[in-house]
């Protein structure tokens, strides 16, 4: 079983567990900046990431992952060897903590803010999928249409900037942004050759 499927897997039951009516869970894992401001209750840096805010936001999010994660995980252990599994989990972990860091210097001291979602650890995981294959194509839900990954990552980035000036859907949308960001720079640092083999593709569309 891949590290991908077992964080799909992981990430699938807690979140279905916190849309039980009356479920307490959902609070006391979200990302909430002013309860780690004033609880210090660090643990909802990466809690948040087992949570979504609905049945769409759980389906989308593990959609992406399952389609962009083995691919990913795939590459670090050609890149990494064996070590490329473990050092793949990590990357997902630091991902969701890292970007919502921006978020809760942010919000620190909003009381009415919170978010869920595991959107920095998808986006990072796009983004690094895009380095390492940025004409690989592949088709969305619904969409019949064959799209080249670097195109959807810059759709994504567009989308995600939207919804984060509107803020009010319990959705991490500012965690794509940095996510995306978090991907490039720890996916690039693996290797000295893979920004050459990510430019060499670019010179191939």
């Amino acid at each position: 079983m891949t590290v991908t499927l077992i964080i799909l897997i992981i990430t699938s039951a807690v979140s279905i567990w916190a849309f039980q009516p009356n479920n307490t869970i959902f609070r006391q894992l979200d990302f909430n900046p002013y309860i780690i401001s004033h609880t210090r209750e660090y643990h909802r840096f990466l809690t948040n990431g087992l949570l979504h805010a609905d049945w769409m936001h759980l389906i989308v999010n593990m959609y992406v992952l399952y389609v962009f994660g083995n691919g990913v995980e795939t590459f670090f252990a050609l890149v990494k060897g064996e070590m490329g599994h473990i050092i793949f989990l990590v990357f997902y972990i630091l991902a969701i903590i890292c970007s919502s860091i921006p978020s809760y210097e942010k919000h620190k001291n909003n009381p009415m803010y919170s978010a869920v979602g595991a959107s920095g650890g998808t986006s990072a995981i796009v983004f690094s999928y895009i380095i390492f294959a940025p004409l690989s194509g592949f088709y969305l839900m619904f969409i019949p249409i064959e799209i080249p990954a670097i195109i959807f990552g810059v759709a994504y980035l567009i989308y995600s900037y939207y919804m984060a000036q509107k803020s009010n859907d319990n959705i991490a949308h500012d965690a794509h942004l940095f996510g995306a960001l978090f991907g490039i720079i720890f996916t690039l640092a693996l290797d000295k050759g893979i920004f050459s083999f990510f430019v060499e593709q670019l010179k191939q569309w």
